[in-house]
């Protein structure tokens, strides 16, 4: 049964006010949620018949999602970033500690940006179409019932951890740039993996997503400040930033509330429930892009 299929448009690029809001509120929530924003901004895409050109828009909604963590997570940046280069002038206990997990950081970064290139250059059109999608969200979610269900939570916290941890956490971080496949996910599920407690797992998860979406801003920085504003529309793109700003901020704060009381299961519940409705209700001939 096909529900949705892609209309066609006299303007296949113009985006309205009502589109950008619902795109804006779907990378919001979904950004740092286990359940992956790029693929809901594909179904989204998909339902709505929109076509994006390019990755311009993506990489523009994800500066406006990065600038809610930085927001957020302003006290425990200027802690990472002052004790990281204090260091050098003051080897202290507490100095070390922010060092070392500046470096987890970046260790993790790179890591991603050069596996995370060769899978996109690697990956073909079929991956952004819905049933991969559906079946990398059905992995996503066997993956959190997996770390929740038949692992033990460890309780080391950043003065405990090691290189090992950026490694393992910066793999799956690179993978996760498959469609379907959620980048919050995977790098919590992997920091779990390794014995790190939730909550280092998650402000981990969180602080490592800023040098990757700012990286990737940097490479599509040429589509974003040009063609993208005209092909799209100044209004909405300013909209769709505004939306996805204030949602991504609701989605932080609502997570990490979430997870102090709840379990990863129900996200994985999601996965399920989402992957099951695309197989019944969208057109698997469709590809995104």
């Amino acid at each position: 049964m096909l529900l949705f299929k892609k209309q066609m448009r006299e303007n296949k690029y113009i985006m309205s006010y009502l589109e950008a809001i619902i795109f804006g509120v779907v990378q919001g929530i979904t950004e740092f949620l286990p359940i992956s924003s790029t693929a809901h901004i594909i179904l989204t895409a998909i339902i709505l018949g929109y076509e994006f050109p390019g990755l311009a828009f993506e990489v523009f909604l994800h500066q406006a999602s990065v600038l809610a963590i930085i927001l957020y997570f302003r006290k425990d940046l200027v802690q990472v970033v002052s004790g990281f280069f204090s260091y050098f002038k003051e080897k202290n206990q507490v100095n070390k500690v922010h060092f070392y997990f500046g470096l987890y950081i970046i260790v993790a970064t790179i890591i991603t940006g050069g596996l995370g290139l060769l899978i996109k250059d690697l990956s073909m059109d079929f991956m952004k179409s819905p049933n991969f999608i559906a079946v990398a969200l059905t992995i996503t979610g066997c993956l959190l019932i997996f770390i929740e269900r038949f692992h033990k939570y460890g309780s080391r916290i950043e003065k405990d951890m090691t290189f090992l941890d950026s490694i393992v956490v910066g793999l799956a971080q690179a993978i996760a740039v498959l469609p379907g496949l959620s980048r919050s996910g995977l790098t919590l599920i992997s920091g779990l993996w390794v014995g790190l407690s939730r909550e280092t797992a998650v402000k981990y998860s969180f602080l490592l997503a800023i040098p990757v979406i700012l990286g990737a801003s940097v490479l599509a920085f040429g589509d974003v400040s040009a063609g993208m504003w005209a092909e799209i529309g100044f209004g909405p793109l300013i909209v769709a930033f505004a939306a996805t700003f204030v949602f991504s901020m609701i989605g932080i704060i609502w997570l990490i509330d979430f997870l102090k009381k709840s379990k990863l299961v129900y996200f994985a519940a999601y996965c399920f429930i989402v992957a099951i409705l695309i197989f019944l209700f969208l057109d698997s001939t469709v590809v995104f892009g």
